[in-house]
């Protein structure tokens, strides 16, 4: 697992250079959830707000995150993504999966399916949201957990 973590770390790197594994997380958090409080962030992934106020900080000089007055309450400020900051995500993802089909392009089907069921088992486990490594970035959605084939 940790050379798995180490991996993912290293391939978001190389993706944009801009964009660590925790960053992109974020950005993914805030694409599916149409934008949070930055304090949402924290304990989606129970990190510390000053963690979160860095990361967030650095995704703001970059342009892809800016804060919005949340309509509901004035005083709150919301998270969203920028247009770059969906642009970027959505090219490192379409980085992310075509390197996932290449690595696994010559496993057998049986192979996948197995795969995909460990995958699936591992992540349905309950478990702290963060370890030694950061955030669980094991969480994957829906559309990532459906039956994936290369």
């Amino acid at each position: 697992m940790t050379i798995f973590a180490r991996r993912a770390r290293a391939s978001a790197g190389r993706m944009h250079p801009e964009l660590s594994l925790v960053s992109y997380t974020l950005l993914g958090h805030l694409e599916e959830s149409g934008g949070c409080r930055a304090t949402d962030l924290a304990a989606h992934y129970a990190l510390d707000k000053s963690t979160v106020s860095r990361q967030v900080a650095a995704l703001e000089r970059a342009g892809l995150v800016e804060r919005r007055t949340d309509p509901e309450d004035h005083r709150v400020q919301v998270l969203d993504l920028t247009e770059a900051g969906r642009a970027i995500l959505a090219q490192v993802t379409r980085s992310r999966r075509a390197a996932f089909r290449e690595r696994l392009a010559a496993w057998p089907e049986d192979d996948l399916v197995r795969f995909a069921r460990y995958l699936e088992r591992y992540n349905a486990e309950p478990g702290p949201a963060t370890g030694p490594d950061g955030p669980d970035l094991g969480r994957s959605t829906r559309e990532d957990s459906v039956r994936w084939k290369p």
